[in-house]
């Protein structure tokens, strides 16, 4: 596909400066720079830090994407970029770099939402999506059930987070357990020595919950009710046994995001799941989730770890849809917006 649009991504909505190139619907390079080092001193991710690494990561991955793809700035013919939602500071710096390249270059730019780029990645994986597809987004700041009829223009919001996001509750029952930050991973690591013994709640699931936030997710019980096991434990003298809390702990969250997942193919009429966001990465949610589409016939589609938690290559794989189905591009004067709707796929 030589004539197909070759699109450089960036992301820098969080703690990862991103650069990805696709031409077409091919992902020629996924360059990554983290801060998670410098963050996890802090027990979680500091607003300041990450911007401040954003800039000085930016032109050195660019550089490496490039180098790596084995093409030229000059050969692009779009620039993408996050510009919402994520922290304001860390979106300014990928929002200007954007810019200036767009400029520079005399390309067109596509400001996209970051929730929107979760989505689009997958068909750099599996190929173009199935129209609609339903998506669960499943990440440290986000857990979201969505609609997708068109991903360059058509996202609809079926439900959400009302407090703790899945993967924040990871990192809280992470601190709690005395394990590292992140949490996801390390409590995934654990989870797989441990057993599933203890009864955790699952946030609105039942009753008048149910009926009130049918797709929406509340995982902030849940975490309290893990520091009240740990508590009573340690001020009985008695050990915790970590690996059956992370374990049960873990099966209460990927539970609750499969069935509320699940319910909403079933009631949409969608024969096709989608998971992205950091937590896609988690080996329990996987597995359960590609159990509970089997048996409902549902087929699942989920990128590769590299490809779910944040990174360059979904920005770009959305900037080039948005390149290839003629959708307009942004204006130079875009801001970085730190709460953009996820109904609002483009600035």
């Amino acid at each position: 596909m030589a004539d197909a649009p070759l699109v450089l991504g960036i992301e820098t909505s969080c703690d990862e400066t991103g650069v990805g190139i696709v031409r077409g619907e091919t992902l020629l390079v996924d360059a990554i720079a983290s801060s998670v080092d410098e963050h996890a001193r802090f027990g979680g991710v500091v607003p300041e830090v990450a911007s401040r690494a954003h800039l000085e990561a930016m032109v050195p991955t660019i550089e490496r994407a490039c180098t790596t793809a084995g093409v030229s700035l000059r050969d692009l013919d779009a620039v993408a970029v996050t510009a919402g939602p994520g922290l304001a500071g860390a979106l300014m710096v990928g929002v200007a770099s954007a810019k200036a390249l767009a400029l520079a270059l005399g390309v067109p730019l596509h400001g996209v939402n970051h929730l929107a780029s979760h989505v689009a990645v997958d068909i750099v994986e599996h190929g173009p999506l199935p129209e609609p597809t339903l998506a669960m987004l499943v990440s440290g700041g986000h857990s979201s059930l969505l609609l997708v009829p068109d991903v360059t223009h058509d996202v609809r919001s079926l439900g959400s987070t009302i407090d703790d996001a899945a993967g924040e509750a990871f990192d809280k029952v992470a601190r709690v357990l005395g394990l590292p930050f992140p949490g996801g991973p390390h409590i995934d690591r654990m989870a797989r020595d441990g057993r599933v013994v203890i009864d955790f709640p699952r946030g609105l699931t039942t009753g008048r919950d149910m009926e009130r936030h049918r797709f929406d997710f509340s995982f902030s019980g849940l975490k309290t009710a893990v520091s009240r096991w740990v508590q009573a434990k340690e001020a009985a003298g008695e050990p915790v046994p970590v690996a059956d809390v992370a374990a049960s702990f873990q099966e209460a969250v990927t539970d609750v995001l499969t069935r509320k997942a699940i319910l909403a193919c079933r009631e949409h009429g969608v024969g096709h799941l989608q998971i992205g966001g950091g937590v896609a990465a988690n080996s329990r949610l996987r597995a359960m989730a590609q159990e509970r589409c089997d048996a409902a016939g549902i087929e699942l589609r989920v990128p590769r770890p590299g490809l779910c938690t944040d990174n360059g290559a979904m920005v770009a794989a959305l900037g080039a849809q948005m390149v290839l189905k003629g959708r307009p591009p942004s204006d130079l004067s875009i801001p970085a917006d730190s709460s953009m709707p996820v109904t609002e796929v483009s600035a």
